[in-house]
């Protein structure tokens, strides 16, 4: 009985700390198009919580460590039900302008194109396109997805609450399974398509789903990465150069190319979940 109060002596507590964050979204900075309708679903995830204890187990990193760089050591055998909030972020949305604010891409970086906005990387701004495409496809074949940009290009403190981490991670421990887009170097520098698991947690089906069409990398590639350390998995779309670059700059090619992309990932997303359900955060919709 005691647990159980606890527990939702800190339901009520998430829900306070997450309904004054989102009053501060909406009144401390203006918001970007499409931002609103974001923290709206951040505002109505605790209100759709499931009452109980959390189901989620702390992973134990037992598996060894890989003699390749890109060898996948693990297997997602987490099951999801079918109504699972699915967050989706743009990589470097929020660390313009510091160390990792995402590769230039081959066009811009070496072969002198002008960058499609040179307030940030090349990166960032197909990051930003791919997610929201993801989120609108998926929104149509019926995945319970939202879509949250921080608003600010520059935040230095990743514990920062508008931060990608801090947002993900709190969404990764409420149940949910959170999904950040990237594009890889272009070469000599990057190593191409694949997705770096969230390793918080158990290994999860929809991560398992993903290797199956873009590869997957070691759960500890370098080190294990921040956001896999936050509950947030990462899949990198592939090296951003050639023929991929090229159909994303040319607006004749641009719209079909992010659609060709964003179905293989909602595919990917709507295999890797489960008939039964096994707990987890759902959204309203």
């Amino acid at each position: 009985m005691e647990s159980c109060l606890a527990h939702r002596s800190d339901l009520a507590l998430m829900r306070k700390l997450i309904f004054l964050l989102t009053i501060f979204l909406f009144t401390a900075t203006p918001t970007p198009a499409g931002a609103a309708d974001a923290i709206k679903g951040l505002l109505e995830l605790p209100e759709n919580l499931q009452e109980g204890p959390p189901t989620l187990q702390l992973k134990h990193f037992s598996l060894p460590v890989p003699t390749g760089r890109t060898k996948k050591n693990w297997r997602g055998t987490r099951n999801h039900p079918r109504e699972l909030a699915i967050l989706v972020l743009a990589g470097h949305a929020d660390s313009q302008r510091l160390g990792g604010s995402g590769t230039r891409g081959e066009a811009a970086g070496i072969k002198g194109a002008i960058a499609m906005d040179p307030t940030i990387t090349d990166e960032l701004y197909w990051n930003l396109l791919t997610a929201q495409r993801i989120v609108k496809i998926g929104s149509e074949r019926g995945l319970n997805i939202r879509y949250y940009d921080p608003g600010l290009r520059t935040i230095r403190n990743t514990k920062n609450p508008r931060s990608n981490w801090s947002v993900g991670s709190a969404h990764a421990e409420l149940g949910g399974y959170v999904l950040e887009i990237h594009y890889d170097a272009y070469s000599p520098h990057g190593i191409g398509a694949g997705i770096i698991p969230a390793v918080r947690y158990e290994f999860s089906r929809i991560d398992e789903a993903l290797a199956e069409v873009f590869g997957g990398y070691p759960y500890n590639y370098r080190g294990i990465l921040g956001a896999p350390r936050r509950g947030i998995s990462m899949l990198e779309i592939d090296r951003l150069e050639g023929v991929l670059e090229r159909n994303l700059r040319d607006p004749l090619s641009r719209d079909a190319t992010l659609n060709a992309i964003a179905e293989l990932v909602v595919q990917a997303l709507q295999k890797g979940l489960a008939d039964g359900a096994s707990g987890g955060a759902t959204f309203q919709q």
